[in-house]
């Protein structure tokens, strides 16, 4: 008798259906009535748990790694002293060392006009599929750079007054038989020789190497920049008359943390449609269509998503601040939704700070 040939399957295996209709095969999981998820296996509220290591780096004044899923970044601080008479907009200051200043506009515009705060991002080679060797940098990198630059002054993360280096000339000895004068104007005389000046500041080259690529870089790279920052520590800086340039101590002992001020983090999603881009996808299709929340988005939801959303909220204090909302594309996301998706930021907060500790 012939052996019975089994007729050949009609379908295709989950990895097969994932790599040629990634839509689908998302939807269909998501439309799942007995296990609604992602095709990663989350719930589309759920992140992806975040792991924070600091001072990875062992030449830098601060460092953090930071592993979200399949996305890793490396975060390196690195401080140079810049003199003031390399500064060509410079503004003398005229606070005396150590006077407390609350002036915090004049803070920013010192930070921003002198660029004291400088972050740069490189996807390495290999991260994703994408990246390739010997490509000048891209258009993502450059992007990732200016959010974070701009996040950084306007939530004022960096305390000015620790990049400042002061220099408090010594009190000069009068000569024996000078002539006496009046007490008053004396102290007044030698307050006024002995004001104390600025002389440099501490510059900061926060530099990021994107590891590993599976979506959502920017809440990877806040994370390590904010982590690095708050491990950064730098040497005990004076002004030397003789050299005329700023001298460090070598001590360990006599190293200052940098004053960073609260913990902003920030949190993203895309928004999944039904239909596919392009098929009638106006903005009254849009609203009309079903539609899901997807918390930290990896890259291939990356890749099937118009529309994104990113806030950044700090519940360090008393109550939560928005630091920063954005929003790219799309029309799904309004007013109301966006009041609840602030609700899961302040749990993003929450599992960030945890695994700052």
């Amino acid at each position: 008798m012939a052996a019975t040939v089994p007729a050949p399957s009609l379908s295709f295996s989950r990895p097969t259906f994932a790599k040629l209709s990634p839509h689908p095969y998302l939807l269909t999981n998501l439309t799942d009535p007995e296990n609604p998820c992602r095709t990663n296996g989350r719930a589309p509220h759920e992140a992806r748990p975040v792991h924070i290591h600091t001072s990875s780096l062992a030449h830098a004044n601060g460092s953090a790694l930071v592993r979200t899923g399949d996305t890793t970044v490396v975060c390196g601080v690195r401080a140079e002293i810049l003199p003031v008479t390399n500064i060509p907009q410079y503004r003398p200051r005229e606070p005396s060392y150590g006077e407390e200043d609350n002036d915090d506009s004049a803070d920013v515009d010192e930070l921003k006009d002198y660029d004291l705060l400088v972050p740069n991002i490189e996807l390495a080679t290999g991260c994703a599929p994408q990246f390739l060797p010997g490509v000048p940098p891209t258009t993502l990198a450059q992007t990732l750079s200016t959010r974070i630059y701009s996040l950084l002054h306007s939530c004022k993360v960096v305390d000015p007054k620790g990049l400042r280096v002061w220099y408090t000339p010594p009190k000069e000895t009068r000569e024996e038989g000078a002539m006496e004068v009046d007490e008053a104007q004396e102290e007044e005389e030698e307050e006024e020789e002995r004001k104390p000046e600025l002389k440099a500041y501490w510059v900061l080259y926060i530099d990021l190497l994107f590891v590993s690529f599976d979506g959502n870089p920017f809440d990877a790279a806040w994370t390590a920049v904010m982590a690095a920052l708050r491990d950064t520590k730098l040497p005990q800086a004076r002004w030397d008359p003789d050299r005329e340039a700023v001298v460090c101590s070598r001590s360990e002992e006599a190293k200052m943390a940098l004053d960073v001020r609260g913990l902003p983090v920030a949190c993203t999603a895309t928004v999944f449609l039904e239909k596919e881009h392009g098929e009638d996808s106006g903005s009254s299709a849009e609203r009309k269509s079903r539609h899901w929340i997807l918390l930290d988005p990896d890259r291939l939801e990356e890749s099937l998503c118009k529309e994104t959303v990113t806030v950044v909220v700090d519940c360090s204090g008393e109550e939560t601040k928005v630091k920063s909302i954005e929003k790219h594309g799309g029309t799904v996301i309004g007013r109301e939704l966006m009041r609840g998706f602030i609700g899961v930021a302040e749990g993003r907060w929450q599992e960030v700070k945890e695994a700052s500790k």
